[in-house]
């Protein structure tokens, strides 16, 4: 097809971020972290050329967790693994669609990440998941590049005028005749719904917040963003190993939103969990859920879904998830890094699938599809997307069926950073009753 590209050139950039405050995950807390940014010129037969561009937080706590290795040298390996990955998709440059371009070369990242680790000695070898990390940006560069350099909107290149094969290449022969295109919007939704973190760290009311705190003009209490923001929509990071803090936390922050409530000029609003596999046992997710319905009614029916309650590794123990989706619908995110493992997920019995761009765009739009074939559903989180990563992520979740909306995470945490990306799109990075808007969104490439 005269539309498929070659890659010409690709520029791993590395740069420096500092959260305004910290993020606390279940394996640690986030202060400082690496924004890698990648960009892509590619060419297509009809001789064309345009740049892509690619970005993504090298999240090693969440991607890469060690007790052994320090913050330090597990970014180095992701750094090394994020180049080496751009120089392997150079020296294998041929036409050909984005989506088999990636696919290609993927099963090459596990090599990758143990050539670095040997390299640099790790105590902990670099698990698949951190080294799909590094490999994001380059894959969602060359999607971009792809829509830039055939003047489209890149997701509207996923059908049989674009590529010469169908989704039974890579999901079998049930997606016989199918293309990515049967399971995506044909246009982004205008609005978004966005949900807010609640860390295990963050301040929920405005007597919590101390001299110590930033004094920059954000909010820092919960109460004061959703003020700020008119929130409906909230994520809320658990211990997973106590219970009844749990539960009391969930509480507390239900009932800062209910009192809040005419701030968000609605009586209804959402919440999502997320213990980041912390749970032991499907059995303490259960315990959890029915704790909570005892405590607060309330919060418990705003309960929205489970995230990744229970061990990333799907197969170690495999759990059987059907008892907690009973209570509410159990997402699986880490736990799939590959269509393999979503199958095992749904065979265990989880109810869908969280997307994150730092996954892959190439893999997400196969779990989509897949999801869609089988009626799981589909939640679309970040990993603090700031500037480029914010962009792709909401336009993503815009050209597919959600449970809700989008993760917006960077604004708590990175609030300053793309200054010219937000000056762009100012109603994709502003949060009014609770949305953003995808208006500004550009008509070609992934929409920067």
């Amino acid at each position: 097809m005269d539309s498929d590209i070659r890659l010409v050139d690709i520029e791993p950039i590395f740069t420096d971020e500092e959260f305004r405050v910290p993020l606390k995950f279940g394996t640690g807390v986030i202060r400082a972290i690496t924004s890698l940014t990648v960009r892509a010129t590619v060419e297509n037969r009809r001789g064309e050329t345009a740049e892509g561009l690619g970005n993504i937080l090298l999240s090693d706590i969440w991607g890469y967790p060690s007790a052994e290795m320090s913050h330090e040298d597990r970014d180095e390996a992701m750094r090394r693994v994020a180049a080496r990955f751009c120089e392997l998709l150079m020296e294998n440059a041929r036409f050909g669609h984005p989506i088999d371009l990636y696919m290609e070369v993927k099963p090459e990242l596990k090599r990758l990440a143990e050539e670095v680790g040997e390299e640099l000695q790790v105590a902990t070898p670099m698990p698949v998941l951190g080294a799909l990390v590094c490999a994001s940006p380059a894959d969602a560069a060359l999607h971009d590049a792809f829509g830039n350099v055939n003047g489209i909107c890149t997701y509207d290149g996923y059908g049989p005028e674009f590529i010469d094969h169908d989704l039974s290449r890579y999901l079998g022969p049930q997606f016989a005749g199918k293309y990515v295109a049967d399971y995506i919007h044909d246009a982004y939704k205008p609005e978004l719904p966005v949900f807010h973190l609640v860390g295990g760290l963050d301040k929920l009311r405005r007597d919590e917040v101390t001299d110590e705190d930033p004094r920059d003009g954000f909010p820092v209490a919960l109460e004061d963003w959703i003020e700020r923001d008119g929130l409906f929509c909230y994520k809320v990071k658990l211990t997973g190993k106590d219970i009844d803090w749990d539960v009391a936390r969930t509480v507390e922050v239900a009932e800062v939103i209910a009192e809040n409530r005419a701030l968000i000029g609605s009586d209804h609003f959402y919440l999502s969990t997320d213990s980041n596999e912390m749970n032991d046992s499907p059995e303490t997710v259960v315990e959890y859920a029915e704790k909570l319905r005892e405590a607060s009614p309330m919060a418990y029916e705003a309960l929205l879904y489970f995230e990744q309650p229970t061990e990333r590794d799907l197969s170690v123990h495999r759990f059987d998830m059907r008892e907690v989706a009973r209570h509410k619908p159990v997402v699986v995110d880490e736990g799939v890094t590959d269509i393999e493992m979503l199958r095992l997920a749904e065979e265990l019995g989880w109810s869908g699938v969280g997307l994150k761009t730092c996954k892959g765009h190439s893999s997400a739009l196969l779990y989509v599809a897949y999801a869609r074939e089988h009626d799981l559903v589909v939640t679309v989180q970040d990993l603090t997307n700031p500037g480029l990563s914010l962009i792709h992520s909401a336009g993503l979740a815009a050209r597919i069926d959600t449970l809700m909306g989008v993760e917006y995470n960077s604004r708590q945490y990175l609030p300053n950073a793309s200054p010219e990306l937000r000056a762009k799109h100012p109603d994709l990075f502003t949060v009014r009753g609770g949305r953003i808007r995808t208006g500004s969104l550009s008509p070609t490439g992934l929409g920067y």
